[in-house]
């Protein structure tokens, strides 16, 4: 098929898609194409989650605005359906891939899920057939990994039997659809008439700019994204750190410099998680790996943010020494184990390397999170003989917390706000400490 003949199927949504990885991003992408009328097929290995997304139900917990009713109503409509079966791809015109991209504890990218999704689509990919990778990739990527792994597996060649490109997600578990709707794109084409058949096909659920590129550049602007997002947040809990040595309040000290032109100074606190910040500088990193290059700003603030759960657990010794306590077999109880507020997304939480700290310096930890299923239980029981609770998510739950019945539960009042959440009025019965107030 030549590509103004898969242009056209795009811009009149004949051309059949599919979605390999039915996660946080292929989920509702899959959904929004089959809203917007294509013909769209799913691709997801856990068979636990193909079932439940062909009787109609989101397998995303959280709060997530319109994710459930969009994902009921297309495949009730049988626009979208799910399968694990990578052979009935083999008539579809799009393939979008959504598969994870981690680094492993040298920073290396695993892209164990990358390569098996290739391997196995290549040798049912559809001549002429336009393959999208929207997973976050180191840069090099494309031309590196994809480009070989699909033209050795389906023996053709790129921009002759098959096309390819790639478009960077940008979402943020609690804003799936918005974001999608909502954010610019940038579309790395194989050549600049596949970055434009891609802007087509994208147009129909993107309502903000599209902007077509090559590949590298699209590669290189999602990884230097999160990598200043990961930088200024870096800042931003280094200030915080100053601040408690100075006996200042980073939060006002926050307040005061934004209200200053052009200064945005980000958000201090317990850490930072996620899929995307904690992964992406190291994919950006990995790019000039063996060049003459020597990276310090980049590996300074991962650094910074990797180590605020510990410098949490080091506030919480200190506030437990003012209560006349130990950690040393103190019972913790901690609030929020996902790694974003209002939502189930445990990936890299800051309260994961929390917990582990806590229990090798000897204390009891007991964790409680609205959203994510093995710690949904009741939280006044869990506090029950705790001495201390410590806060890592501003789950909106959180922040009506009755205080006075968990003050009558716990045998310590002592709490420790890694958000800000209660800074302003903290709960006056509890000894009480907050990341970057000094």
């Amino acid at each position: 098929m030549r590509l103004a003949e898969l242009q056209e199927k795009i811009e009149q949504k004949t051309a059949r898609l599919a979605v390999i990885g039915l996660g946080y991003v292929g989920l509702p992408v899959a959904a929004m194409f089959a809203e917007s009328g294509f013909d769209v097929l799913g691709v997801e290995i856990k068979t636990e989650r193909v079932e439940k997304i062909n009787a109609g139900l989101s397998p995303i917990e959280g709060e997530e605005p319109g994710l459930a009713e969009l994902l009921h109503k297309v495949v009730k409509s049988g626009q979208l359906r799910a399968t694990t079966d990578y052979s009935m791809i083999s008539d579809r015109d799009v393939i979008l891939i959504d598969v994870e991209t981690p680094v492993d504890d040298q920073h290396t990218p695993r892209y164990e899920a990358l390569r098996a999704s290739l391997r196995s689509l290549a040798p049912v990919l559809k001549p002429g057939a336009l393959v999208i990778v929207e997973s976050t990739i180191a840069p090099g990527t494309m031309s590196n990994v994809v480009q070989p792994l699909l033209e050795q597996g389906s023996g053709r060649r790129v921009n002759d039997g098959f096309y390819l490109g790639n478009c960077p997600e940008r979402v943020m578990p609690g804003k799936l659809l918005a974001n999608l709707r909502g954010l610019s794109r940038v579309v790395g084409g194989s050549s600049p008439e596949v970055a434009l058949a891609m802007t087509a096909l994208y147009r129909h659920i993107v309502q903000a700019d599209l902007d077509p590129v090559d590949w590298i550049t699209a590669e290189l602007v999602k990884t230097v994204e999160n990598a200043y997002r990961d930088v200024q947040i870096a800042f931003a809990n280094e200030v915080a750190l100053i601040c408690e040595a100075l006996g200042g309040d980073v939060w006002k000290v926050r307040e005061l410099v934004n209200k200053s032109p052009y200064r945005q100074m980000h958000l201090p606190g317990a850490g930072v998680g996620g899929h995307c910040i904690p992964k992406d500088p190291w994919l950006l990193a990995y790019g000039v790996q063996g060049q003459d290059i020597s990276l310090r700003m980049v590996p300074a603030a991962r650094q910074v943010n990797d180590e605020m759960p510990f410098h949490v657990a080091t506030l919480l010794e200190r506030t437990l020494a003012r209560a006349g306590r130990s950690l040393q077999g103190a019972r913790v109880l901690v609030l929020g184990y996902a790694y974003l507020e209002n939502s189930d997304d445990t990936r890299n939480s800051p309260s994961e390397a929390l917990v582990e700290h806590l229990k090798k310096k000897g204390a009891v930890v007991v964790v409680h999170d609205p959203y994510v299923a093995e710690y949904q239980k009741d939280l006044l029981t869990l506090a029950e003989g705790c001495d201390a609770a410590v806060l890592m998510v501003a789950h909106d739950a959180y922040r009506s917390l009755d205080f006075d019945a968990l003050r009558l539960r716990m045998s310590l009042p002592v709490l420790v706000d890694g958000r800000g959440v209660f800074r302003i009025s903290p709960p006056p019965a509890f000894v009480y400490a907050c990341v970057g107030v000094g």
